[in-house]
């Protein structure tokens, strides 16, 4: 057969890994996990660097001690385990562009599907555990209060992890405009040159708060992840849905380098038409790992601000 199909799939596999963390709004927290191992499966091991402290210098002797550095890796269990499978027919796809076809279809799963999941995953984790450092407030935001709440929630997460730490905000378009809308500041506006010009009003940090704007879907504060059994439309089956106690996140407030993110595509298994016994098609079995962690000691670091 002229396609390797094992080179194939693997390759796949690395490039699904890669397109999540490009893709998800979420991808940066994945850099926070540092040198991962993984082998397969739903475990994973995080390094975790530890040194001893300063001692007194002797001017006769030198230094008083040889300090250690130890390097531990920590096992870790994902616990989001998902999967998908898809069948493309053999007179659909020959084995000429099956390729081109595969990469465009799992794609266009990662892209609708994937990511969303992720990003909804990890961003009512993080809410649901500021919530358990009683680190949220519910508001009914306005153009009047939006401005001076987001800075009094940035100040509350200042006070414990300091001011020179890069901080995220996490937050809706809505949340965003009435932000935008206050009269708490002023704009000065000056356009240079001729021709048509691109006017940006928008408001990308504040006290160096890096706003990232996530789509409404995915900012909930809990969530229903769906598992393809039962009876219904793929839409009732598939996929992940708002809890029914769902509340609605007005914008997450944490340090960058705070949530430990994990994604890993375990399988990617590729069955040819003469070799898949149920059909006369092409078959791909896609299985994805993965989870979000913050520490204890961080989780007074995160503060979640839902809708009244």
């Amino acid at each position: 057969m002229a396609i390797n199909t094992l080179e194939f799939t693997t390759l796949m596999q690395t490039n699904l890994d890669q397109h999540i963390v490009a893709g998800a709004v979420t991808g940066f927290m994945e850099a926070n996990a540092g040198q991962v191992q993984y082998n397969g499966g739903r475990t994973i091991k995080l390094p975790t660097i530890s040194t001893t402290g300063l001692a007194d210098y002797d001017r006769d002797k030198g230094f008083n001690n040889v300090g250690s550095v130890t390097l531990e890796f920590t096992p870790y269990t994902m616990t989001q385990d998902r999967g998908a499978s898809f069948q493309l027919d053999a007179m659909d796809v020959n084995e000429t562009n099956f390729i081109a076809t595969a990469a465009n279809v799992m794609r266009d799963f990662q892209t609708n599907h994937v990511i969303p999941e992720i990003d909804a995953y990890r961003l009512s984790t993080i809410a649901q555990k500021a919530k358990e450092a009683t680190n949220n407030e519910a508001l009914a935001l306005t153009a009047d209060n939006a401005f001076a709440k987001v800075r009094e929630h940035a100040r509350a997460v200042r006070d414990y992890v300091g001011q020179q730490v890069p901080l995220v905000c996490a937050i809706t378009g809505e949340a965003m405009a009435l932000i935008e809308d206050s009269d708490k500041f002023q704009r000065l506006v000056n356009i240079v040159g001729t021709g048509a010009q691109d006017l940006n009003l928008g408001i990308r940090s504040i006290d160096g708060i890096q706003f990232m704007i996530v789509p409404g879907g995915r900012m909930k504060d809990k969530y229903e992840y769906l598992t393809g059994a039962g009876a219904g439309s793929a839409q009732e089956k598939f996929g992940f849905k708002p809890a029914s106690d769902a509340k609605d996140i007005n914008w997450l407030l944490f340090p960058k380098n705070v949530p430990i993110a994990v994604s890993k595509t375990d399988t990617v298994r590729l069955f040819t038409p003469e070799t898949y016994q149920n059909a006369h098609a092409w078959k791909i079995d896609y299985r994805k790992y993965h989870d979000l962690w913050v520490k204890k000691s961080m989780l007074k670091a995160l503060f979640a601000c839902t809708k009244a």
